[in-house]
């Protein structure tokens, strides 16, 4: 970095008030955005005044949602259940759980702990599960189809 042109000190002084709003703090300060988040990334203490500024702008904003909520807003009451509350079960996404079995259908069973993976490098790499014997998926439809029918087996 070359000479700097602007102290830590006025970055710091600049922060209070703006929000954590980078445009107004370089405003405040006399500089473009650039400049200003090129200091609040490069110094710690200024990065630490700009954490502050932000989190009190959070505070603000719950307390506000709070006041909300004692005034009886239910759409606000409704969205702090559903972000804060979610905890104890008030959210609006339904979450399921699904247990799946999957069996492999390979000539000799693997090992105990083998996993599929190596049981079809073990195979040579014979074929995906699901696919049929010569059935690679692409175009031409695999080695075993002579009939140039794109993989489809007769009586399938």
């Amino acid at each position: 970095m070359g000479k700097e042109l602007f102290t830590a000190q006025q970055f710091i002084e600049a922060i209070p008030g703006t929000g954590g709003i980078i445009t107004a703090i370089a405003r405040k300060v006399g500089c473009a955005w650039h400049t200003a988040k090129k200091y609040i990334d490069n110094y710690a203490t200024i990065q630490r005044a700009y954490q502050d500024e932000c989190e009190s702008i959070l505070d603000l904003a719950e307390a506000k949602v709070i006041s909300a909520i004692k005034d009886g807003d239910s759409q606000m009451i409704r969205y702090y259940l559903s972000t804060k509350g979610k905890r104890r079960g008030y959210s609006e996404k339904v979450e399921t759980e699904q247990r799946v079995i999957v069996e492999w259908a390979y000539g000799d069973d693997p090992a105990p702990g083998d996993a599929p993976e190596a049981t079809r490098k073990a195979a040579g790499n014979r074929s995906e599960p699901g696919q049929a014997q010569g059935d690679r998926g692409g175009p031409e439809g695999g080695e075993d189809d002579a009939g140039g029918n794109d993989g489809v087996r007769e009586g399938a």
